[in-house]
C-alpha cells in the first residue's frame, strides 16, 4: 500500500544497470495477473539496444526517457500465439476480431499494471507512455511485431535518478457510484475538480496559455477534437494491418 501511496513516474535513471535475472523474476511474478480464459494474450518486447531505442522514440514523440531508460518494455496485445497454438494442435482459432482484440488489450493492461506495482515494490523507477496507441504502425515496423500482435503500453524502466512530487489526484467520491451510476452534476463538478484548479501550478498553467479554465487546457490544447479523431484514424488502420479488424 505505501508504495501505491507514494507512487511517481519517473523518467531520469541512474547508469546501474537492470539485470536480466531482475526483469525475468518481475515478468515471471506477473504472469499470475488474472487473464482471460487463462489465455495470457499479452507479450513483453524488451529494448535495450540504443538503436532501436532510438527508432521507438519518434513514436513516443521524442520523450528523452525513450532512449535515456536502460529499457524500454512494449507490452502488446497477442492473439498470435494462441491462434498459431491452435494451429498446431488441429483446432481452428478465430480471434481475427475486435473482441478478441478488446479481450488482448485488457489481458496486457491489467499484465502491464501488476508488473508496475512489482517494479515500485523492487524500488525501480518507471513512466508509463501514453503514446503507445497514437502512431502504433510505427511501433509495429520497428519491432517487427507480425499479425495478432498490437502495442498496448510502453514502459521506460531503469533505477530513479530523480524524486518528483506527486501528482494530484480527483478525491475518491468522484470515483465511487453507490448501487447505479450517479451522473455528474455542476454541484458535483464544482466538488470533485475545484482543489485541482486551484493547485498553483495550475493556475499557472492556465495563465501562460491564455485560458481561462483548467479544462480548456485539456480541450484545445493536451487532447484535442481534431488530434483525437485523427489518431483514432491512425488506430483503426493498424488495427486493421494486425488483423483485428
Amino acid at each position: 500500500m505505501k508504495n501505491l501511496e507514494t507512487r511517481r513516474s519517473i523518467r531520469k535513471y541512474s547508469d546501474k544497470p537492470v539485470s536480466d535475472e531482475l526483469l525475468t523474476r518481475l515478468v515471471a511474478l506477473a504472469e499470475r495477473t488474472q487473464t482471460m480464459g487463462n489465455l495470457q494474450l499479452y507479450s513483453v518486447v524488451v529494448t535495450r539496444d540504443k538503436k532501436i531505442k532510438e527508432q521507438l522514440a519518434p513514436a513516443h514523440f521524442n520523450q528523452p526517457m525513450v532512449t535515456a531508460a536502460p529499457v524500454v518494455l512494449t507490452v502488446c496485445a497477442d492473439f498470435r500465439r494462441t491462434s498459431t497454438w491452435a494451429e498446431n494442435r488441429c483446432a481452428t482459432p478465430g480471434y481475427d476480431n475486435f473482441l478478441s482484440f478488446l479481450n488482448a488489450a485488457t489481458d496486457a493492461l491489467l499484465f502491464t499494471q501488476t508488473l508496475c506495482c512489482l517494479a515500485d515494490e523492487e524500488g525501480l523507477g518507471y513512466c508509463w507512455l501514453g503514446t503507445t496507441v497514437y502512431q502504433p504502425q510505427s511501433i509495429i515496423d520497428t519491432l517487427h511485431l507480425p499479425r495478432l500482435v498490437f502495442p498496448i503500453a510502453t514502459l521506460t524502466l531503469g533505477w530513479p535518478d530523480e524524486n518528483p512530487p506527486l501528482s494530484d489526484r480527483l478525491p475518491v467520491e468522484a470515483i465511487i457510484h453507490k448501487e447505479i451510476f450517479r451522473d455528474y452534476t455542476p454541484e458535483l463538478i464544482d466538488d470533485f475538480y475545484t482543489a485541482k484548479e486551484q493547485l498553483p501550478e495550475n493556475k499557472e498553467f492556465v495563465k501562460i496559455n491564455n485560458k481561462e479554465t483548467l479544462a480548456q487546457i485539456f480541450t484545445d490544447i493536451r487532447y484535442t477534437k481534431k488530434d483525437n479523431e485523427a489518431m483514432s484514424e491512425t488506430v483503426i488502420n493498424a488495427l486493421k494491418h494486425q488483423g483485428f479488424l
